[in-house]
């Protein structure tokens, strides 16, 4: 129960809750306090000073109201609610000499400075700034630091906000970055000068409220206002991350984060922040043709025509790829169903039973992530498959949460109790899970996919179910592929899996799916943005748009449809991924019954209306699996190098690097103790 308080701020009188600080309950009477040091997400540091406020009654000075709570406020002298004033004269004045101390030392820099037009430090100089400066001593300096590849430094334009150092720490779950001295002499600086290693250090960028920290790979490419922004969906992971896509002309810049309480809050992954270098490289820009061995460039026409004569009177196989919207995997289940074919999306292996979406879904939502008491994890590194996740769980974990994993030791950036390696394992903590009596408190299982791609995948999962049955927890199954969730919820799966749905394939329709090996013999035709793997085994290649390049729908790993949206057009002549699929239906004489994006989602909601519930996580009835006895195996984790998971992410020169980088830190000799 909330200890409900009133407060009277500038005259209006709201009720909130006691333990907020002051400058929360501004917030909510609707008035904005200027901050350098506080953020929501990250503990208070009170060192910035720039959210001075007035206590009516109390000390005869300025207040930080970012580190006082509305319950420690007296009220007034017949009872009234304490009274804080936020534009009084003593707090202007205070105001101001805070912000002529951040300037003392702070370089005009900002003709220079990447973070000019969305800098804090300038927007709080225009409201609190003075013309002039009593300062006539010389400026300080500071040397900058190397982060790496990805954080850019200038640390002379520093203000000490520590929210680089709170966010690495407390949120990232890595110690390189502190501050050391005091006074002049303090400053942000790293660990015997080590970069950082974590993949999501680039959120420290959004965090600096000044130019100290900037985009290296962005660095002096474009300013805020040339920019064309599109809100939409990240597809790197299955989390379905909000993000903003920066693009100048047809160019992506730069992407950003955007916040969702419920998904990522408002962090990113690396990867999803830097790959945009990828979009530009390795592009597939014409249709191809493999004539004598050899591909050559082709008009769509011709294209067209060629895959049409492949598909006719064939047996025709069809393979949906990891980034692959759900409008595309519906109309290709159309187009192969329609030739008499079969699909599949679980290009991995993954044994997810079609039909069940507690079993390929789970009943558990990200954010019960957030009051969970107790956490196990199956044949999963979240540190690598879904980063943003694992700061979640690593902020459960810091309120205590307990964490368990069964599979692969690895670091998780927290502590968690290993209970063993193998399949073992698992039959002995259902048993254990039987025996003891369940508490109270809310858990949670997630399933990762190394545990349920191998062969016994479907047995494993049955005992993960159990094991959430037994403990009264809810389940999550962590995806790695965004588009396998829609895929699946659409029906584009055969019995028996890949080895089924391939099996005889004279032709094999490739929608995107690069991390699939593909033996010789049946006809490839590929579809996808670029040059990567199944591209080079393709006889004919259609030219498609990359995840910026067109609308669509996604689905998150909790079930969760979100729209995604275009930034830009795609190169050359390149089409978007549904209208290839409806011309060469045409092409085949089995012309589909849409003609346009809407009429496609039309058809598509018509015939799984759950895809209609857009940013909604529906309630999925639960249905445990029977159990089976698995192998004999140790697991293994999905993901093996967190960089380069996908054809854009291999594309990238950046992201290239930043694997290198990882494989050296990780081979590196270790002194003996």
């Amino acid at each position: 129960m909330a200890d409900l308080k009133k407060i009277n701020i500038d005259g209006t009188v709201v009720e909130v809750d006691g333990a907020m600080t002051l400058i929360q309950a501004c917030e909510i009477a609707g008035v904005e306090i200027p901050r350098f040091c506080y953020h929501e997400r990250l503990s208070i540091a009170g060192n910035c000073r720039m959210c001075l406020v007035e206590v009516v009654g109390g000390p005869p000075k300025p207040a930080a109201s970012c580190a006082m709570q509305v319950r420690d406020l007296r009220p007034g002298k017949d009872g009234e609610p304490p009274m804080v004033k936020t534009n009084s004269p003593m707090v202007k004045k205070a105001r101001e000499g805070v912000m002529e101390f951040l300037l003392i030392n702070h370089p005009l820099d900002c003709p220079i400075c990447d973070q000019g037009g969305e800098c804090d430090l300038q927007d709080q100089a225009m409201a609190y700034g003075v013309d002039f400066s009593r300062y006539r001593e010389p400026k300080r300096a500071n040397e900058d630091l190397d982060l790496g590849p990805l954080v850019d430094t200038c640390m002379t334009r520093c203000i000490s906000c520590t929210r680089c150092v709170r966010f690495t720490t407390e949120v990232a779950g890595i110690t390189q970055m502190g501050q050391t001295g005091r006074g002049e002499d303090a400053e942000i600086t790293s660990y015997l000068n080590e970069t950082l290693d974590s993949n999501l250090q680039g959120n420290i960028i959004d965090l600096c409220p000044v130019g100290a920290l900037t985009s290296k790979p962005y660095a002096f490419t474009a300013r805020p206002w040339e920019l064309t922004k599109t809100e939409t969906i990240d597809v790197m992971d299955a989390l379905g991350a909000a993000i903003r896509v920066d693009t100048k002309g047809r160019e992506v810049m730069r992407i950003i984060p955007r916040n969702n309480d419920g998904v990522n809050e408002e962090w990113i992954s690396d990867k999803t922040r830097f790959v945009w270098d990828g979009l530009r490289r390795q592009r597939l820009d014409t249709p191809y043709i493999r004539e004598n061995g050899k591909l050559r460039k082709a008009s769509w026409g011709e294209a067209l025509e060629a895959a049409a004569a492949a598909m006719k009177g064939k047996k025709v196989a069809g393979l949906i790829g990891d980034l692959a919207p759900v409008e595309a995997a519906f109309a290709l289940k159309n187009l192969v169903e329609g030739v008499g074919g079969k699909v599949e999306c679980r290009t991995d292996g993954a044994k997810l039973p079609a039909g069940n979406r507690s079993a390929y879904v789970g009943t558990g939502r990200i954010e019960d992530i957030d009051a969970a008491g107790g956490i196990l994890l199956i044949g999963t590194n979240p540190r690598d498959e879904a980063p943003v996740l694992n700061a979640r769980i690593r902020k459960a974990w810091s309120l205590g949460a307990q964490v368990g994993l069964i599979g692969e030791a690895v670091d998780l950036t927290y502590d968690y109790h290993h209970f063993g390696t193998d399949r073992a394992t698992l039959v002995a903590h259902l048993k254990a899970a039987k025996e003891a009596p369940a508490d109270d408190m809310p858990g949670l299982v997630i399933v990762g996919q190394g545990a349920i791609n191998e062969a016994d995948g479907e047995a494993v999962l049955a005992y993960a179910m159990q094991i959430a049955e037994a403990r009264k927890a809810k389940l999550l199954i962590l995806h790695t592929a965004a588009s396998r969730v829609g895929a699946m919820d659409v029906g584009a799966v055969t019995e028996g899996g890949m080895a089924a749905a391939i099996e005889g394939a004279e032709v094999i329709y490739n929608l995107g799916a690069d991390e699939v090996e593909i033996a010789a013999g049946p006809v490839v035709i590929y579809q996808g943005s670029h040059g990567d793997r199944g591209a080079h085994r393709a006889d004919i290649i259609l030219p498609a748009a990359a995840y910026t390049e067109e609308a669509g729908l996604f689905v998150n790993t909790e079930g969760r449809p979100q729209l995604a949206f275009r930034a830009g057009f795609p190169p050359g002549a390149a089409k978007e991924n549904w209208a290839i699929l409806r011309a060469l239906s045409a092409e085949l004489g089995a012309t589909q019954p849409w003609d346009s994006l809407v009429q496609l989602r039309r058809a598509l909601v018509d015939a799984h209306p759950g895809l209609e519930a857009i940013d909604e996580v529906a309630e999925n009835a639960w249905q445990p699996l029977p159990l089976k006895d698995p192998a004999k195996a140790e697991f293994r984790n999905a993901v093996k190098d967190f960089y380069l998971t996908n054809p854009v992410a291999r594309a990238s020169e950046l992201m290239a690097e930043l694997s290198r980088a990882q494989a050296e830190r990780r081979a590196a000799p270790m002194a003996a103790e």
